[in-house]
């Protein structure tokens, strides 16, 4: 399928590795212009050096923080006017809520939230404008079945999902939607981080009995592949879906229990 979106323009956070990398990949294949927003200078030249190989798509790069207003600055100066944004931000370890101080709030939200939207307040009037746009924000299946220990994700993400869930009907009559992705749990470097931060709480069991359990658990009997979301996306981000908006879309290999 010709997902329509070639001679787009791109920004994806968090795009040099795991599933933001994979968003870029799939969008890049499609002939979109991408650029890849994180912190690691050296990552994302290695990615976007990567990218651009596979593709044969020249993929530009930007060391900007998402959590940060010079960080937002410096990513809308590389890609002035995109067509599609990707929010992405990893989430912080598991822990005990006991623990948890005011400052690790309101990181938890400057990243989750507070960072997504105000990227979504920079590009959505363009978009408008241009009548094309596509805002996909990866999100977690924790916000459908929250984990205690995940608390930080669990309110910082599920406040961006209410803050879109409002906006996106505003915006699709210009041909501009916004909808949450929500994967479970994936084979990348933040379910390595995951699993370490649940090695205290294990009972003395090793990372490769917590790794193998958590895969084995789930209904797909494995961990979901990060290009399965890339794919995911760029169909989300096509130029077909502009009836879908602000939907929260589970892949998750069916590990959330419910109907709805």
């Amino acid at each position: 399928m010709d997902l329509g979106i070639g001679g787009k323009t791109a920004l994806v956070f968090g795009g040099s590795r795991g599933m933001g990398r994979a968003c870029a990949l799939q969008l890049a294949r499609e002939g979109v212009a991408v650029t890849i927003a994180a912190r690691n200078p050296a990552t994302l030249e290695q990615a976007a050096a990567e990218i651009s190989r596979e593709t044969g798509t020249g993929v530009g790069w930007v060391s900007a923080d998402l959590t940060l207003p010079r960080g937002r600055d410096s990513a809308m100066a590389a890609c002035p006017h995109p067509d599609i944004l990707v929010n992405n931000a990893d989430g912080p370890l598991p822990g005990d809520f006991r623990n948890w101080s005011h400052e690790d709030w309101v990181a938890a939200l400057d990243a989750m939230m507070l960072g997504p939207i105000d990227m979504i307040r920079r590009v959505v009037d363009g978009m408008i404008e241009r009548r094309f746009g596509r805002i996909v924000n990866i999100v977690s299946r924790s916000v459908k079945a929250p984990h205690a220990e995940l608390g930080l994700s669990n309110g910082a993400r599920s406040g961006l999902i209410g803050f879109v869930g409002g906006l996106a009907r505003q915006t699709v009559r210009h041909n501009v939607t916004i909808n949450n992705l929500l994967p479970g749990a994936f084979a990348t470097d933040a379910q390595v981080r995951h699993i370490q931060g649940m090695l205290e709480q294990s009972g003395g069991k090793s990372f490769e009995q917590l790794w193998d359990e958590r895969g084995r658990s789930n209904p797909a009997g494995r961990y979901g592949q990060p290009e399965e979301l890339g794919a995911l996306c760029a169909y989300v981000c096509s130029a077909h879906a502009g009836y879908l908006t602000a939907q929260n879309i589970l892949i998750d290999g069916g590990g959330y229990p419910g109907t709805y």
